[in-house]
């Protein structure tokens, strides 16, 4: 088993880099996404989303906030300690803090 994905907080949008932490940042686990269809939520209620999230404690994959529903950030805000999530969509590399409002990018890359 792997270990599990490292992320930092990313550089402000000049690249310089914030002042600001992230508390939470020790919360990422190895997890496999709740599916692969979709956000889970609006497959079980027959609604869309425009983008996904994938928690990062638990693998659920919910809608991101442009959505309707805004389930990712809904299952941050009901279950303690699952704060972090990552884009779920193809090519992107980034993860939120939905605690700390703040964007995150794998430890080590660029954009930090």
């Amino acid at each position: 088993m792997s270990e599990p994905l490292t992320w930092q907080v990313a550089a402000d949008v000049e690249g310089r880099p914030t002042e600001r932490a992230c508390a939470h940042l020790g919360e990422p686990r190895e997890v496999a996404p709740s599916t692969t269809e979709g956000c889970e939520d609006c497959l079980r209620t027959g609604s869309t989303w425009v983008h996904l999230r994938e928690c990062l404690v638990c693998g659920h994959v919910g809608c991101c906030d442009s959505s309707p529903n805004r389930h990712a950030s809904a299952h941050a805000r009901a279950e303690p300690g699952h704060d972090l999530a990552r884009s779920f969509e193809p090519g992107e590399d980034w993860a939120w803090c939905y605690a700390d409002d703040l964007l995150l990018v794998p430890a080590g890359s660029a954009g930090a």
